[in-house]
């Protein structure tokens, strides 16, 4: 790479960081292709990115953002997972870890807090926004819900009193 292409990554890395809610640095310890693009095609259908960068342009990334922090993570061949929602990257990162022995996760960063590796699988295992965001929505449904079955029942038991009735006289 040349000198521009190097700023052209930097200024890149450094705008994606700025737009993230949770960065989590991994050690490749000698993943397959395929392996790396299953891990990447998980990341994308969870809405996250996985980069390999190299660890100069990604320190210098760092600066300016709220991930200043994970900067002495990065040694040797690491990559960065990240996600705006900050329990995606974290999750597909850890499950992908349970099945695979060639990726170690080494920390993270949720904003400017750092994390080390059991901080990274303690947010793994929190609920993810959108599920958040389902049970607000189920814990809201759920009285106008028992509301209408119970004006409702009293219809119901009237108008099987009067087809009770009615059979009666039909018969």
């Amino acid at each position: 790479m040349d000198r521009n292409q190097k700023a052209e990554v930097v200024s890149a890395l450094n705008a994606h960081l700025a737009e993230v809610g949770v960065v989590v640095v991994t050690r490749n310890l000698g993943m397959t292709v395929a392996q790396s693009t299953d891990l990447r095609q998980k990341m994308r259908d969870a809405g996250a990115t996985y980069k390999v960068t190299k660890n100069r342009l990604a320190k210098i990334a760092l600066e300016g953002t709220d991930y200043t922090g994970i900067s002495d993570l990065l040694t040797g061949p690491v990559a960065l997972a990240s996600s705006a929602d900050p329990v995606a990257a974290a999750k597909v990162v850890v499950d992908f870890a349970k099945t695979n022995d060639r990726i170690e996760i080494v920390g993270g960063a949720m904003g400017e807090t750092v994390l080390d590796a059991n901080g990274v699988k303690a947010l793994a295992s929190m609920p993810s926004l959108d599920e958040l965001r389902a049970k607000i929505v189920g814990l809201l449904v759920a009285p106008a819900t028992k509301l209408a079955t119970v004006t409702q029942a009293p219809a119901a038991q009237l108008a099987r009193v009067f087809n009770a009735y009615a059979e009666k006289n039909a018969a």
